[in-house]
């Protein structure tokens, strides 16, 4: 469904009310047993990040509701290394994180209570730098095939091996831009 879609049959809906989460749940769930896909926010003027460096500033109560409905269906958000270091990401609720890094730099975040709901995906020849890197031991590292750039399509394919198949991708902007070219993107 496209946002145009949304706000047209939106009606009446508020999404901070029961009703209205149902409602927007049942626009954006989904059931299939393998997608990509990709949400992300920008300003009108293409920008992906507010006043403040982050997404936070660009966001409305909607938008934060959509992204934990879409987040409960997935196994796993894929983001890049640079975009955790900006936003101070955390760990979702009801989904893994995938990294996609080719160096481990965290940059301050702290998943030690998390190491199990964190994979890290950086190319199969830097695994133990990258785990290094981290300074999180515990955490799994997942080597894919291939040069230091990383392609999308083998990202999606290293995850699935783990079971990992229903993947949201929140970019940043650059890793959403190698996923959308590279044709992985289900919607």
């Amino acid at each position: 469904m496209h946002v145009r879609d949304a706000l047209a049959a939106a009606g009446g809906h508020d999404v901070s009310t029961e009703g209205g989460r149902a409602w927007l749940t049942s626009l954006y769930a989904r059931d299939d047993d393998a997608y990509v896909r990709l949400n992300m926010i920008t300003s009108p003027t293409g920008a992906a990040s507010g006043a403040d460096g982050t997404s936070e500033t660009l966001t409305s109560p909607t938008d934060r509701a959509l992204l934990r409905i879409i987040r409960a269906h997935a196994d796993a958000v894929v983001v890049g290394a640079a975009t955790v270091r900006a936003e101070g990401y955390i760990v979702p609720r009801a989904a893994r994180l995938a990294i996609v890094t080719t160096t481990g730099d965290l940059d301050g975040n702290r998943f030690d209570g998390h190491a199990d709901a964190i994979v890290l995906v950086c190319p199969e020849g830097r695994v133990e730098q990258v785990r290094a890197r981290s300074g999180v031991p515990a955490i799994r590292v997942l080597g894919v095939p291939g040069g230091e750039s990383l392609e999308p399509r083998t990202v999606v394919e290293a995850l699935a091996g783990i079971g990992l198949t229903r993947l949201v991708c929140e970019g940043g902007p650059t890793l959403a831009a190698r996923f959308a070219e590279s044709g992985v993107i289900d919607e």
